[in-house]
């Protein structure tokens, strides 16, 4: 099944996407939920973000490809961690599919992508094992993780270079059913391929970081795991045009612009 949280004629509300057409729900996929009569075109609806997380947590340097890029970078040897580590990301980075990833005036040229699968949590849980972790998993949308490179080397933390307003575009449903085994993370810049990459090559995959996490944190319904990228990016500049695709799940498309002084 395939969430989408909408607005059309001034409300919005839940719906779930069949083909070009969203049929729109009376309450939440977590909460309980009535199938209605009402039904629009997908084209004709604007896609909202899927769900604003009670925690955002987020996973880095979990592919190995990026992991030695970013050591060869510094002139590193690449050191492979050898248990799970979680981050966290900030709610007010979040934007939806289709709407601008802003890129401030005074920042530099070093603005990147990242394409990562984000993972739905969808009940209350602690204490996972890997035996029962996946049944917690609601399903799988997908995140843009941009970041700002400079202020990234400056800052002990990531405070500003990957929390900045509009640094987290997150979207544009929730599929249920896609098969992490077969999913390919594609990425375009302005229509052309920029990365590809098989989703589930991780060096931890969802299940460890479930764990875990569920060691000292309980997991919330409409919490969220965006679980790295390989590869790399160009430098993003004003007006091109980022789309994540992973197979099995959708595209999720977002325009850059970089504000005026």
């Amino acid at each position: 099944m395939r969430w989408l949280k909408f607005t059309a004629s001034g409300k919005t509300s839940w719906g779930i996407v069949e083909g070009d057409r969203v049929i729109a729900v009376d309450g939440d996929p977590f909460a309980g939920w009535q199938r209605t009569s009402r039904m629009l075109p997908l084209s004709e609806v604007k896609i909202e973000l899927p769900l604003i997380p009670r925690t955002f947590y987020c996973v880095g340097l979990n592919y190995l490809k990026h992991l030695k890029e970013a050591a060869d970078k510094r002139g590193e040897v690449p050191a492979v961690p050898d248990r799970p580590e979680i981050g966290y990301r900030a709610q007010n980075a979040l934007i939806a599919h289709d709407e601008e990833v802003v890129i401030p005036s005074f920042a530099t040229d070093k603005i990147h992508y990242e394409g990562e699968l984000v993972v739905v949590i969808g009940r209350k849980v602690k204490h996972l094992t890997e035996q029962n972790a996946m049944d917690c998993v609601f399903g799988y949308t997908i995140g843009n993780d941009v970041s700002e490179r400079s202020w990234q080397k400056e800052d002990r933390s990531l405070w500003r270079s990957k929390n900045a307003d509009t640094f987290k575009p997150m979207g544009p449903w929730i599929e249920t059913e896609a098969d992490l085994e077969k999913m390919e993370t594609i990425v375009r810049v302005n229509g052309k391929e920029t990365n590809r990459f098989a989703t589930a090559d991780m060096i931890f995959g969802v299940v460890p970081f479930l764990v875990e996490l569920t060691r000292y944190f309980t997991l919330w319904p409409g919490d969220v795991i965006w679980m790295g990228t390989d590869g790399a990016s160009p430098d993003i500049k004003h007006g091109d045009v980022v789309e994540v695709e992973i197979t099995g799940v959708g595209t999720l498309r977002n325009r850059f612009v970089r504000e005026e002084r």
